[in-house]
Formats: C-alpha cells, sequence, structure tokens
C-alpha cells in the first residue's frame, strides 16, 4: 500500500484534483465576500416579507454548506481521476504482468490499490473541509446555522454545528468511495487509463438524472441507485436528524462498496493479464 500511495502522489494529476477544489472553494468564499448579502437576501425574501431577520446570517458555518451542496456532486470527477488509473495505468505502461510476477498475490495486490484510493479520497475531503469550513469561518466568522429547505427553515445553533459537519463529511467519505469502487472496477475492465474515468463520470451523471427526474419504469429502481443516497449528508443539518433516513442511505452506499469490490476481485481474479 505504501508503494501505491507513492504512485499517487508522485503524479501531477494528483495534485490538479487538489489545485481544483482549492480553486472552487475560494472563487466561492470570494464572491459571498464581495456580494454575499445580496445573495442571502434572495434566497430568503420570502422569509423577509414576513419576518425581520437580523444577526450575523452569513457567516463561516453557512458559506460551508453552500460550498458542500454546490460541488460535492463534481468531486466524483476528481476521484475518477486516479481510481480509474489504478489498474488500466499499470495495463497501458506494461507493468501490469511484472507486477503479478511478484510475491503479493491478485489479492493483495487489488486491496493495495483499493486501500490507497480511498486514502486519497479521505485526503481529498479533508482537503475540501479544510478549505470550506476552517478557511469559511476564519474569513467570515461563526454564527448559527439557518438552512432553507422547501418552505421549512431550519436554525442550528452554533453551538451544535461542528459534529454535523464531521459526521456530513464521513457520510460523503462513503458516498466517495463508492465512486472510486465503481472507477477501479472499469479500471479492472480496461486497458486505458482514458476509458475507466469517462465511463465513471458518464455512469454517475446518467444514474443521477434518473435519481433526479420522475421517469415512470426508472422510479422503481430510484431507492437502490447509489446517486439517490449520495446527498444524504444534508440530512445531518435536519431538525431533528432523520436518522433511521441517513442510516438507510449509508447502509446502501456500503452495500454497493462491497458488491462492486466484490464483482471487481471476481473479474481481476479470473483475467488475463497479456500486457
Amino acid at each position: 500500500m505504501r508503494i501505491e500511495l507513492w504512485k499517487i502522489f508522485r503524479k501531477p494529476r494528483t495534485y490538479i484534483s487538489f489545485l481544483a477544489i482549492a480553486a472552487m472553494v475560494w472563487l466561492i468564499q470570494l464572491g459571498l465576500y464581495s456580494d454575499g448579502e445580496s445573495y442571502i437576501r434572495f434566497g430568503m425574501q420570502s422569509l423577509t416579507s414576513s419576518f425581520d431577520l437580523s444577526g450575523h446570517i452569513l457567516n463561516g458555518y453557512l458559506v460551508c454548506y453552500i460550498i458542500l451542496q454546490t460541488f460535492l456532486m463534481q468531486v466524483p470527477l476528481l476521484i475518477a481521476l486516479v481510481a480509474g488509473d489504478m489498474i488500466a495505468g499499470e495495463a497501458a505502461g506494461g507493468t501490469l504482468r511484472l507486477l503479478l510476477t511478484k510475491p503479493p498475490g491478485r489479492g493483495q495486490l487489488l486491496a493495495a490499490k483499493f486501500t490507497a484510493t480511498f486514502v486519497y479520497t479521505v485526503s481529498l475531503l479533508v482537503w475540501m473541509a479544510l478549505l470550506a469550513l476552517l478557511g469559511s469561518v476564519l474569513i467570515f466568522g461563526r454564527g448559527d446555522l439557518m438552512i432553507m429547505r422547501n418552505t421549512e427553515m431550519d436554525l442550528i445553533l452554533s453551538g451544535d454545528i461542528l459534529w454535523r459537519y464531521f459526521a456530513a463529511f464521513c457520510f460523503a467519505t462513503v458516498a466517495m468511495t463508492v465512486v472510486g469502487s465503481l472507477a477501479l472496477l472499469f479500471s479492472i475492465l480496461s486497458e486505458n487509463a482514458i476509458g475507466p474515468i469517462v465511463a465513471t463520470v458518464s455512469v454517475v451523471i446518467v444514474l443521477t438524472i434518473l435519481s433526479t427526474m420522475d421517469i415512470p419504469f426508472f422510479d422503481r429502481l430510484k431507492p437502490y441507485l447509489f446517486t439517490t443516497h449520495m446527498l444524504g449528508w444534508k440530512g445531518f443539518f435536519y431538525s431533528p436528524v432523520p436518522w433511521r433516513d441517513i442510516l438507510r442511505s449509508a447502509g446502501i452506499l456500503v452495500a454497493h462498496i462491497v458488491v462492486l469490490a466484490g464483482v471487481g476481485w471476481g473479474i481481476f481474479k479470473r483475467k488475463d493479464i497479456l500486457s
């Protein structure tokens, strides 16, 4: 696993993901810092017509929530950039066959690559958490978190927020691990790095469309699609927290990880390595 981590973090493409997240977060923070009050007034105009809202509404906690809601669905592309290259990159470089002649078996090799992908995913989300949460708090300060959802509003006191963000990022880690498992499966099936990346992003986009649109035949599949549950982290910011729904979504995501990893292992174990 140490070798696999070295392979990941020695490639320039790995740091493109970290730079992309930093750029996106800083742009949102800059935009809200310069014109955030207008954005807040527009988003809460239905409330301001009936209530007198005062206080530090635009604070670091709200900015972090806006960043997560805006960009967390774009992170799968950054995960696929690395996970899709784990096996296919070895095949394209002609090193996979040589690698499998070494004492570690296929199971150990695949487990090391899966674990290295998970470590990369966690690193990416920790980096995003530092910039989005810590950075926003330093710039905008602290305060109570006011969240609009449909016709309701949740007000979370500042002392009750940090554990919710910690739980949300843990849930997001599980969701992004599903994407990494899918990209790793496509990487096993391919012999070039571009194919798994494109395939993973395409599957995520298609399933996201099926999860959000009301299509008669696919309505029955919605509860079982991992994209339906990827935004389950939002439940931690409801009052009260819908623990049953969150645990159900987390269970479905974990089931996807187990199935994708199992299918990938079954294929890799029997695959003829010709490159």
